[in-house]
């Protein structure tokens, strides 16, 4: 979640995206999919992205497919966000030329971005010293183990570190990489980019709730699904635990875990993210009052809303809307 309060839009729309032999297919895609389709409703102002190789050497990706990149090393020097996008193995070694260019172009002001493994080349490059990164949870140990002055935290699906930011395993990408059109676009377009994908554009909880989690009973699950719409749609009622294991047509005990199964968090810490969330967005997009902000979504008083939302984003409302309102 985003807890630096420098951040600032971007006016560098420059977006390269790292290939390497050994190329994380899926991984590239989500960046080749986000960054560099057409996106008319953006207006001009829209990415352009580049692929960019710093081997030299025919590039093979899983899957058996070659690559070609559709950049040069100028595209890299002038992007202003540079993406890792996976890496071809926890103990595969960074080349130098690597890790120079990434560290150069940090220090010229480039974001740089890693998704999955590709948290072990920016390590590898001295960019995660003293930070605080992720990676998909069945590498973080060894990470950390291998560069014990970052600060891992693998609950997270993604961290925004302001200039340095890291997702955790290949699905959790997407979530990154939709946060970023979101910093640097606002929700709306965000929203719709989502949509075009056809997936949340922003999923509660942590890595937590993907890890070795067994699948609730079909009804069930259908059950909660159904749970998890009326919740949506009703932030500004108040909810119990009692009232929607009712609901639900389950005991307390039963809908908690299940609850818990299916989102990897308890239901009151994800019905407030739920109402965060929509907080979040209002701010965004409306220009409605704090108070009636906090009705909407369910938490109650401008009062209340600036104490959860500093808890949670590390900001205050007023300094969130200030910061990524869209067009007003």
């Amino acid at each position: 979640m985003p807890k630096n309060e420098n951040l600032c839009f971007p006016t560098n729309r420059h977006v390269v995206s790292l290939v390497y032999d050994g190329l994380c297919t899926f991984e590239f895609g989500i960046t080749a999919e986000i960054f560099g389709l057409a996106r008319p409703e953006a207006g001009p102002d829209w990415y352009q992205f580049k692929s960019v190789s710093l081997e030299d050497q025919v590039l093979h990706a899983c899957g058996g497919l070659t690559v070609a990149a559709t950049g040069t090393v100028v595209d890299l020097h002038r992007a202003g966000t540079i993406i890792v996008p996976g890496w071809r193995g926890p103990d595969a070694p960074v080349p130098d030329q690597i890790c120079d260019a990434l560290v150069s172009a940090h220090r010229g002001g480039a974001r740089i971005i890693s998704i999955c493994g590709g948290a072990f080349v920016l390590a590898a490059a001295g960019l995660l010293n003293g930070r605080r990164a992720t990676t998909h949870w069945r590498f973080a140990e060894g990470l950390a183990q291998r560069y014990p002055t970052i600060e891992m935290d693998a609950s997270c699906l993604y961290i925004d570190d302001g200039d340095i930011l890291t997702s955790a395993g290949s699905s959790a990408g997407i979530d990154l990489c939709l946060h970023v059109v979101r910093s640097d676009f606002g929700a709306e377009l965000a929203n719709t980019v989502a949509r075009r994908l056809v997936m949340y554009s922003h999923r509660q909880g942590g890595q937590s709730q993907f890890i070795e989690r067994p699948v609730p009973v079909k009804r069930e699950a259908d059950r909660l699904s159904s749970i998890l719409d009326y919740i949506q749609a009703n932030l500004h009622h108040p909810h119990t635990v009692s009232s929607l294991a009712r609901h639900a047509g389950m005991s307390e005990r039963t809908f908690q875990r299940r609850f818990r199964s299916l989102t990897g968090l308890p239901t009151l810490k994800w019905i407030l993210r739920e109402r965060l969330e929509q907080a979040r967005t209002l701010l965004e997009t409306t220009s409605a009052a704090p108070d009636d902000i906090a009705r909407a979504a369910g938490l109650g008083s401008a009062e209340n809303l600036r104490l959860q939302f500093a808890r949670q984003y590390g900001v205050s409302p007023l300094i969130y809307r200030n910061r990524f309102a869209q067009g007003r």
